[in-house]
């Protein structure tokens, strides 16, 4: 099936460090188990991406973890442990220490800040058996997905949550996310995952964006907005049955989202914040001292 790309995409800040793995033993970043290491946040959402990722490839041994705080500690959203290797990596960094990191333990520097090259390279170099979740032939169908989710979900939930905006901008945007929503809701109700009958990253980009959207975005949205997200069937039964895969579910702190959320979030709450669509706690199962990589 082909998705559509929107015209405009999402404004991510330009990521600092854009090193990629490579199979060549003569490429400076050689994909050797146990040489790289992830440092993640739980509730940041592109680290959320990487972990499922990282389950779904079975790279518990070969790519460690180091989880960090859910509320940044320094200014601009900056976790202090990371300011060592972000210096060790560029000579005067004055940006901001951020998560997510791939990071290589050999040298003591960053590989990359950049999560699409963090998810493929991932899924390319350290799959191993494994069915890869960037299928030759659909590797531009995904990147209209992480374009769709990103403007047609997050960024429009945003906007129709924005008490600041005009009523009829508010009310553009919340058009524009459940045109999306339908479109989403009436793929899934003929396929098992989003691209077919094989999961693929483009499953972890929407599921991720969906958690978000009913553990975030819904706080600023009126309960009838709120209702009209939630009629979408086929989409939330695909949300919940990922939730309860052993590589997806597991990963969510939903303490851990709010915290950030409320830490950052200046808006003001809506009715549609006492009005949860899906009961994510059911599945969020971490266990309160997750042990590190």
């Amino acid at each position: 099936m082909t998705v559509t790309p929107l015209a405009a995409t999402s404004a991510r800040p330009v990521p600092a460090f854009r090193g990629r793995l490579g199979r060549d033993a003569r490429s400076g970043h050689y994909a050797v188990p146990r040489r790289y290491r992830l440092h993640l946040s739980p509730a940041d959402p592109d680290c959320l991406r990487i972990a499922v990722t990282h389950s779904l490839l079975g790279l518990g041994a070969a790519c460690p973890v180091t989880e960090l705080p859910a509320v940044p500690d320094a200014p601009g959203g900056e976790n202090s442990a990371l300011r060592p290797l972000y210096e060790a990596s560029a000579h005067r960094y004055s940006g901001a220490a951020t998560v997510p990191v791939l990071s290589d333990d050999w040298s003591g520097r960053i590989v990359s800040t950049h999560t699409p090259d963090i998810l493929r390279d991932l899924s390319r170099h350290f799959g191993g058996g494994r069915p890869t979740l960037y299928p030759c032939g659909l590797e531009a169908e995904i990147e209209a997905v992480e374009r769709l989710c990103a403007q047609g979900i997050d960024a429009a939930a945003q906007r129709a949550g924005d008490a600041a905006a005009e009523d009829g901008d508010r009310a553009d945007a919340l058009a524009s996310l459940l045109r999306t929503l339908g479109s989403l809701n009436a793929r899934l109700a003929a396929d098992p995952y989003l691209l077919g009958d094989r999961m693929t990253a483009a499953d972890v980009e929407l599921w991720v964006s969906l958690v978000r959207l009913d553990t975030v975005h819904r706080w600023h949205l009126d309960a009838a907005a709120v209702h009209r997200v939630a009629d979408h069937p086929a989409l939330w039964a695909y949300a919940r049955r990922l939730a309860a895969h052993p590589s997806f579910g597991p990963h969510l702190d939903l303490d851990a989202i709010a915290r950030r959320h409320h830490a950052d979030c200046r808006g003001l709450e809506a009715a549609g914040a006492a009005v949860q669509i899906l009961d994510w706690a059911a599945h969020a199962e971490r266990s309160a001292e997750r042990p590190a990589g």
